[in-house]
């Protein structure tokens, strides 16, 4: 993924955007209304200020009486899960408790602010995530000089932690991206991806890998695994003890799974149809060959479930029976409130890159990797830059992060299409407005049972947007909202025990309502889902250990050639 010295033109653009409405946002909540009048935005702001310089008062008044040896409560503490002052120092040095007090409040100032500006939503929601890229940056923990741990380790090592810093720093500008893992401990197909099966189907776009039962007996009916294209599909089969393949085979699932080719230039021309129909619909056909199912049960995630939806609904325009049940984990099919990635999207940015490589060309997947990682500045951006930059330590090897820095590159023209007709139009929603693979698409025509997986703390896909599918599909569906977020809350192995899920059958318009009647249970939601798949599956055969077929013969061993093809570099 690009590293912060890389950042993408959208990004810049934006933050400087959004600082110009945030001074104009200002301006006019306190030139347009009357001065003081309640409820004005003007109002808003004195008392925002008001409570900022009675809290700097108490912050001073209270950091004179410690002086005196009269220690009191800090007036601001960090929120809950926030790591970057858990060092003792932060606590106990008044210089340094004052220090990250007066950040705090400056950085509850600056927020407070954003909120009483006089925009709409929209506005202020690109404005909140700028300015918390801002707050973020300027911990003071993120600076040298000013983390007493960066401090003390350079003292302890005589200044050898500076200079393995700047070399770890040298390192990733030559590289073009900030390390977040030691990607050195991993290799695809050797300690993840490493699940039993073979590739029995390849075109331009993907490779369809078959997985090898791992019980006697076996479902008759197919699983088929659409994951994001974004991203590799091994985040589904990282290790053993973590794998939903293997937890799905390990349910007696015959298991076929996508796995989308990492493009290169040759692929600048393919569309988003050519993922419906080469993609999702062609894996749909030949897992039927195969197996010799009369339907299949499909699960997409994230954009996969979004074209798997597109697919299916196209499927059903033609008559075509074929798949007997959807799951989408955190997918949304309706855009209207897409988190913080719409913040990047807006018609200018949209009509450039129509204009660039929606003709024509790959978006690197290195930017999109930047994308992701200032949604968690706080988590992937910047502990990495304290940790290798300012301490000169190594990063250490962690199998999910190893996947999130394994970029993929997108086709020009699939993505263009895909950041207009979703994310900017919130065109899929609406019945026949889209024609995809020369067919009107409507998802309420996708009338088979449907599994809708969200995560409460998602933000790529939030949890709310997620709901409105049970709205827009045609069939009954089953609404499931898993505690954590986007990744770790699908990826939690039911053999863990760990988190909780939530499950309701008033399933309506209202979200919140649909929440407050909704029961909590502990434990993963993959037992639930595989109760639910199971009647759903059909009736149960001796499992067939030769994979492929004689139309679909072995072409290599999983998890095969596409998904170790490393996207280069900017």
């Amino acid at each position: 993924m690009a590293a912060p010295f890389n950042m993408p033109d959208e990004f810049v653009q934006g933050f400087l955007k959004s600082g110009q409405n945030l001074l104009r946002g200002f301006t006019g909540a306190l030139g347009d209304s009357p001065a003081g009048a309640a409820g004005t935005p003007a109002a808003s702001l004195a008392q925002v200020q008001a409570r900022y310089w009675e809290q700097q008062m108490t912050l001073w008044m209270g950091m004179l009486a410690s002086a005196s040896g009269n220690a009191g409560e800090p007036v601001v503490a960090p929120e809950r899960g926030d790591r970057r002052f858990n060092v003792a120092e932060w606590r106990d040095n008044p210089a340094y408790s004052l220090l990250k007090q007066t950040y705090l409040l400056n950085s509850r100032l600056l927020g407070d602010m954003v909120e009483a500006a006089d925009l709409d939503q929209k506005e202020k929601h690109k404005l909140r995530f700028y300015a918390r890229q801002f707050i973020d940056s300027m911990s003071p923990a993120n600076f040298a000089t000013t983390n007493p741990d960066v401090i003390k380790l350079a003292l302890e090592t005589r200044g050898e932690s500076v200079k393995a810093g700047f070399d770890n720093l040298l390192a990733d500008m030559r590289k073009g991206g900030l390390t977040i893992t030691d990607e050195s401990a991993f290799e695809v197909g050797k300690n993840v991806a490493v699940s039993e099966g073979a590739v029995v189907f390849e075109n331009e776009l993907f490779q369809l890998i078959q997985y090898a039962p791992l019980t006697e007996q076996v479902a008759t009916r197919p699983l088929v695994i659409v994951p994001p294209s974004i991203n590799k599909f091994y985040i589904l089969d990282l290790q053993p003890e973590n794998s939903f393949v293997r937890f799905a085979a390990e349910q007696g699932q015959t298991v076929f799974l996508v796995s989308w080719r990492n493009p290169d230039a040759s692929c600048g021309h393919l569309t988003w149809d050519d993922y419906v129909a080469q993609g999702a619909i062609k894996a749909i056909e030949v897992a039927l060959a195969v197996s010799g199912a009369d339907k299949v049960n499909a699960v997409g995630w994230c954009v996969g479930g979004t074209i798997l939806s597109s697919a299916l609904a196209v499927l059903r325009a033609r008559g075509d029976e074929s798949v007997a049940s959807l799951t989408l984990l955190t997918t949304m099919l309706d855009f209207r409130e897409p988190g913080d990635l719409g913040v990047f999207i807006d018609e200018q940015g949209v009509a450039q890159r129509e204009q660039t490589i929606g003709r024509g060309g790959i978006y690197p997947g290195a930017e999109l990797g930047f994308v992701f990682q200032t949604l968690r500045a706080n988590d992937l951006i910047w502990p990495n830059v304290i940790n290798n930059y300012l301490k000169g330590k190594s990063p250490e090897a962690f199998d999910l992060l190893y996947w999130n820095a394994d970029a993929t590159n997108l086709p020009g023209p699939m993505y263009a299409w895909y950041l207009r007709n979703m994310y900017l139009e919130n065109n899929l929603r609406v019945p026949n407005r889209l024609t995809m693979c020369d067919t009107p698409v409507d998802l309420g025509a996708i009338d088979m049972p449907s599994y809708v997986l969200a995560t409460q703390e998602d933000h790529i896909v939030p949890w709310r947007s997620a709901y409105r599918t049970t709205q827009l599909v045609g069939g009954k569906s089953q609404f499931v909202l898993g505690a954590s977020g986007h990744i770790a809350g699908v990826i939690n192995p039911a053999s863990k025990n760990k988190r909780s899920y939530w499950t309701g059958d008033q399933q309506g318009d209202d979200a919140e309502r649909w929440l407050a009647s909704a029961t909590e249970t502990p434990g993963s939601w993959w037992n639930h889902w595989i109760k639910w798949l199971s009647p759903k599956s059909g009736k149960a055969v001796a499992a067939r250990r030769k994979l492929g077929s004689r139309k679909y013969p072995i072409i290599e061993p999983a998890p095969g050639r596409y998904v170790k093809v490393r996207a280069s570099q900017p």
